[in-house]
């Protein structure tokens, strides 16, 4: 009976242990985004700027005293792989935490997923409006499609570098970035009394040449072109060869394109999260970092990727605690202040308060040109 005894509570003590190592384990944040084709620039460096942030908590002392470790799934793009992914990583991988996915679409997919299993996520590019809505666990390090649209019009209504009356808006009516962005442009330029001429391109389409031409026999002062770095490119280099000489205005889904086509982009303008020539201290030291540690300038998707993890992780801290429901809570409530692209405070909606930073390409640089808000 003695013996009996004696191996239960040795059991017993073993269990326990198990238990308690179970909770001494690297808390686990999920990364999703697209790390090989077409848009391989834009997954990648949000993760390299995921893995930075783990890197630089784990030798501060880590997540509640634990190690914190980046789970990345490649979603080549894709909803139905985003899809995949999510259910990868919050079934077998057990994370903590989802920083993802990388886009608007590919978040959209699995949003329900995450919705109906209450986990922790905050994005830190997927900007479709929907992304947050109707989803208390679900926010945002950068701002929303509709809201950087709205600031393209502003700026290009308002800055003494275009002040536009009329506008061409050229666009993929197959993309939601692309597509949401457009919407909100066209609805803030025309409560302006501007005038709007619409324009639309496919993801299959390589000749630009005749809705360029239409364009330029247009009397449009400017063309907002919201798509992403390999369409924009494109059109761009198209338009350069056809000699257009009207400004083009876009979003963050320009980000790096200076790297591949900076002939072309020469003198246009984008809306950004952040500037690699800021010379804020904690821009600095990020950028230094990143390129020691990649061999190359990390764009803003590195950037907000980076906040984020950082974000999430102060969440975790205010929380005391891995569970969900206090980790969501501290989100809500959060005020963290020193990021790299701008203080990041959520509003009811899990949508960041924040200005654009509109950026003109010269000679294959960022040049601060003017920090924009919107109501």
């Amino acid at each position: 009976m003695r013996k009996l005894l004696v191996l239960a509570l040795t059991l017993s003590t073993v269990f326990l242990l198990s238990a308690c190592g179970s909770d001494d384990g690297a808390i686990k944040f999920g990364v999703i985004g697209p790390l090989t084709g077409d848009y391989s620039l834009y997954g990648v460096a949000v993760d390299n700027g995921s893995r930075l942030a783990a890197a630089e908590i784990n030798e501060a002392g880590g997540v509640l005293g634990r190690d914190l470790e980046i789970i990345s799934y490649d979603s080549k793009g894709d909803p139905t792989e985003g899809v995949n992914a999510y259910n990868r990583l919050s079934q077998q991988d057990e994370i903590d935490a989802l920083l993802g996915a990388t886009f608007s679409g590919v978040t959209l997919a699995l949003k329900d997923l995450a919705i109906a299993d209450n986990m922790p996520v905050l994005t830190p590019t997927a900007t479709h409006v929907d992304v947050t809505l109707d989803a208390p666990n679900i926010f945002r390090a950068a701002y929303t499609d509709s809201y950087q649209g709205q600031v393209a019009a502003v700026f290009v209504k308002e800055s003494s570098e275009i002040s536009a009356t009329k506008a061409a808006v050229l666009y993929n009516s197959g993309d939601a970035y692309s597509e949401g962005l457009a919407v909100a442009f066209i609805a803030e330029f025309l409560a302006g009394g501007g005038e709007v001429t619409e324009y639309t391109f496919s993801a299959s389409d390589d000749d630009f040449s005749a809705v360029l031409a239409n364009i330029s026999a247009s009397d449009a002062e400017v063309v907002f072109l919201p798509a992403y770095v390999a369409e924009v490119g494109a059109i761009l280099t198209q338009a350069f060869n056809m000699g257009m000489e009207v400004p083009f205005v876009g979003a963050d889904g320009w980000d790096g394109i200076e790297a591949d086509y900076a002939e072309a982009v020469e003198g246009h303008y984008f809306g950004n999260h952040y500037a690699k020539s800021d010379p804020t201290q904690v821009v600095v030291d990020f950028v230094t970092n990143y390129e020691e540690t990649y061999g190359e300038s990390p764009n803003a998707l590195a950037a907000l990727a980076y906040d984020a993890v950082y974000a999430m992780v102060e969440a975790f801290e205010q929380a005391g605690s891995t569970d969900a429901d206090d980790v969501i809570a501290a989100l809500a409530g959060l005020e963290y202040n020193n990021a790299v692209t701008g203080s990041i405070k959520f509003d009811s909606n899990g949508d960041p308060i924040k200005a654009v930073t509109i950026i003109q390409v010269v000679d294959g640089a960022h040049v601060v040109v003017d920090k924009v808000e919107s109501e």
